[in-house]
């Protein structure tokens, strides 16, 4: 007999070490903490420089927590949190954090545009990607291709609308990286798409308000980073 629970899709219900759990772990830590300093037992104040730990522990719970190997979101939360530890630890000074942050982003964007994806068996042509750029200003794009296979869009203090209503695949899956710098990134999506939300944000958001379908055969991975600002995807 098996004792083990499984979900509706016939998974054991096993616990993870995810974001969550983790966040979770901190609250609770950060609630004896305060505990013992009332009591008189600490003093707070001791341990507040650890508190970039906890950007570590949820990049390495977003690392475990990738599926299909996409751990770049996690790993870039992780270091973050690294530099700010040094920082606060007295190991490296502030003003040194931010020059460091500014080469791994701009290195990051620089990386992107060189290693594009290729996909197996299908032809890489302009008419199956979309790049899109605004920079304090707004474009809007759209494309109806039946072989729509990636696309990208980067908004500094400026705002991208990307249509894909129109589009379709021929294979299962496309890719769509973004980069956000105090702007904003919206993509329209088809009703029969379902989106994976592989994306990181720093002081922003990446928001999927897509109506997933029951029955998905295809679908948009959503890779990049918001920094200060916003992605949305939407049906």
């Amino acid at each position: 007999m098996d004792h083990h629970r499984r979900d509706g899709l016939g998974r054991r219900d096993a616990s993870r070490f995810t974001p969550r759990m983790v966040f979770g772990l901190a609250v609770m830590a950060v609630g004896l903490l305060l505990l013992l300093d009332n009591a008189g037992l600490v003093d707070a104040r001791d341990y507040w420089r650890w508190w970039p730990v906890l950007l570590i522990a949820v990049g390495l719970a977003k690392v475990v927590e990738a599926p299909g190997g996409a751990p770049r979101g996690g790993l870039g939360l992780a270091l973050v949190g690294a530099l700010l530890l040094l920082s606060n630890l007295g190991l490296l000074r502030f003003r040194q954090v931010w020059p460091i942050l500014l080469l791994l982003v701009g290195g990051s964007l620089v990386w992107r545009s060189f290693a594009r994806p290729r996909y197996a068996g299908t032809p890489s042509g302009s008419s199956s990607t979309l790049s899109v750029f605004a920079m304090m200003g707004g474009v809007s794009r759209g494309t109806n291709t039946d072989d729509f296979q990636r696309g990208d869009a980067t908004a500094i203090m400026g705002a991208c609308e990307v249509d894909l209503r129109q589009a379709s695949m021929k294979g299962s899956e496309a890719v769509f990286d973004t980069f956000t710098f105090w702007g904003g990134v919206e993509i329209r999506v088809p009703e029969d798409w379902a989106v994976e939300n592989r994306g990181l944000a720093l002081l922003g958001g990446i928001v999927d308000k897509t109506r997933r379908p029951s029955d998905a055969k295809k679908q948009l991975v959503l890779t990049g980073l918001a920094i200060m600002g916003g992605v949305e995807v939407k049906n």
